[in-house]
């Protein structure tokens, strides 16, 4: 974890007989492959050896090989805390440790080892307990209080050398600066007495966003005008016939482009922007409609296994900065028609999910979305 704060909370100055390590849990990564240089001309059975060195594979102009070997594991575990996206879910690790040496196997002959055996009475670590909380930038002055993973206790008694080991998940729905409260209480007894211990540590991490998103929303359709023109008798009555067609094809237009009429249709676009670190492929983007108006999906997920489409369709794959759009028609339910509230019309909300290069999972909804009826 990075940035460690306040320590302990604590009054009492000794140092304490258990210790707290908190470990962030992701997927490994993979590692990068050099393939086999190609040969200049075409080999032939009898020059192609019977087996190729793998340091072929890696071409250096220098003496020596500053990088690490390349004849390392595919998979690598991640070398630090790395960075934490909106839309991903938070885990790691919390261990309670008990730091006290072991009791000694064999009695000692030597008299000074014996009177400082005396001296340090034999301490026991009882009733340990672990949780946790999380301070997220929408809350000020609370934090949300974490599950475990395990029903609550009353504790776990350690031996020296045992580690008490929880869970945490947190799914992380805002930017800004997090920090993980770990609070760690335990029972320290002795053969004549005992007291409660406590002490606190708080990490602080920083949540980016992992997509943005941005939306438009445009009138869709319009009524077509007949192209015949009407006959009238001498010049001025075509003049004046075609005057009207023009402004009574102007006030349907106007009509359209205002969403009147109850079969009035929009196109919502989405501009979908890979902003993290890593590559991402987009799972399914749905739009969930409010009561009172039909959607229809225009993107790749609609081609499935039907409308004639292939029985499987690449998903789209984002690599950071790379952008993918995708766009909704949406129309007023013939039966139940939605109302307008206010002068607008709020459409629902878009999900969008991914997956990441390991397979990690993420998700995010937007805000309501919806138009302004003119």
């Amino acid at each position: 974890m990075s940035h460690q704060r306040f320590p302990s909370i604590d009054t009492t100055k000794e140092a304490h007989s258990v210790s707290v390590k908190v470990l962030r849990l992701s997927r490994p990564t993979l590692v990068p492959q050099y393939p086999t240089a190609a040969t200049a001309t075409p080999p032939t059975p009898q020059t192609i050896p019977s087996s190729l060195p793998a340091s072929l594979a890696y071409q250096t102009p220098h003496a020596s090989n500053p990088d690490p070997f390349l004849l390392s594991p595919i998979l690598n575990l991640p070398a630090s805390f790395g960075s934490a996206y909106v839309g991903e879910t938070f885990s790691c690790t919390l261990c309670a440790n008990n730091d006290l040496p072991p009791p000694s196997a064999s009695p000692s002959n030597s008299p000074s080892l014996s009177t400082t055996a005396a001296a340090s009475p034999t301490k026991s670590i009882r009733h340990v307990r672990i949780e946790a909380e999380m301070k997220t930038p929408s809350l000020v002055g609370a934090a949300h209080k974490l599950s475990l993973g395990c029903p609550p206790t009353e504790g776990v008694d350690l031996a020296p050398g045992e580690t008490l080991q929880r869970l945490v998940n947190f799914d992380l729905k805002e930017e800004g600066n997090h920090v993980l409260s770990v609070t760690v209480s335990y029972y320290e007894a002795t053969e004549t007495s005992g007291r409660t211990r406590t002490f606190r540590k708080l990490y602080q991490f920083m949540c980016k966003a992992s997509l943005i998103v941005r939306t438009k929303v445009g009138v869709l359709g319009g009524v077509v005008a007949a192209e015949g023109e009407g006959e009238g008798e001498g010049e001025g009555a075509s003049k004046r016939s075609s005057s009207s067609d023009s402004s009574s094809r102007r006030r349907r237009r106007r009509r359209s482009s205002s969403g009147g009429g109850r079969g009035r249709k929009w196109i919502l676009e989405a501009q979908l922007e890979n902003s993290s670190d890593e590559t991402m492929q987009l799972d399914r983007v749905d739009m969930e409609v409010r009561e009172g108006l039909v959607c229809r999906d225009c993107n790749w997920g609609v081609r499935e296994g039907g409308l004639g489409g292939p029985a499987t369709v690449q998903k789209p794959i984002l690599h950071p900065g790379e952008v993918e759009q995708v766009c909704f028609v949406l129309s007023l339910d013939e039966e139940r028609p939605a109302e307008a509230v206010d002068g607008r019309i709020m459409f629902g909300v878009l999900g969008i999910a991914w997956r990441g290069g390991m397979g990690s999972r993420g998700f995010i909804t937007t805000g309501q979305l919806g138009t302004r009826v003119v």
